[in-house]
C-alpha cells in the first residue's frame, strides 16, 4: 500500500509568521496565524482534515453500500471543522459531515444505519476516534 507525503514550512513567529505547505501530487496552500485561528484569507491544516474527512466518508460510504446491494448514484459530504481555544492552546474539538446521497433502492432506515457504521470505518475517522467527536447528519437526497 502507498504512503503519502507532504510538506509544510513555517516562517516566523507564531502571530506574525506565514506558511506554505504542498502535497506529492500538487495539492498546495498558504496558512496564517489568520486564516487559521481568525478569519483571514488562506488555509489552514483543519480545512485539510475536513476535505480529506469529507473526501474518506464519501468513499467508505459508497463502498458500504455497494457492499450491501444498494450502491449509490452519488454521495456528496461535507465536513466542518472547529478548532477553539483549550487551555493555553488550541484543539480540534468537534467534526460534523453533511452528508447528502443518491442511492436507489434504499430505505432511510437502511441507509442511515450504513452511513453510521461509516462513521466509524472510514480510515480518517479512525486516526480521530477517540480523540474528536464526529457529529453526522445524513439523509438520501
Amino acid at each position: 500500500m502507498p504512503t503519502r507525503t507532504a510538506s509544510a514550512t513555517w516562517k516566523g513567529g507564531l502571530k506574525g509568521g506565514t506558511g506554505t505547505f504542498k502535497g506529492q501530487t500538487g495539492l498546495a496552500g498558504s496558512y496564517s496565524f489568520g486564516s487559521r485561528f481568525e478569519n483571514a484569507s488562506g488555509s489552514n491544516p483543519e480545512e485539510l482534515l475536513a476535505a480529506a474527512e469529507a473526501a474518506c466518508y464519501s468513499m467508505a460510504l459508497s463502498a458500504g453500500l455497494e457492499r450491501g446491494g444498494t450502491p449509490p448514484t452519488s454521495v456528496d459530504t461535507t465536513a466542518h471543522c472547529t478548532i477553539e481555544k483549550v487551555g493555553d492552546g488550541f484543539k480540534v474539538t468537534k467534526m460534523r459531515l453533511e452528508v447528502r446521497a443518491t442511492v436507489p433502492k434504499i430505505d432511510a432506515a437502511a441507509f442511515r444505519q450504513v452511513a453510521e457504521a461509516t462513521k466509524d470505518a472510514c480510515p480518517i475517522s479512525q486516526v480521530m476516534k477517540g480523540n474528536v467527536p464526529i457529529e453526522l447528519d445524513a439523509r438520501l437526497s
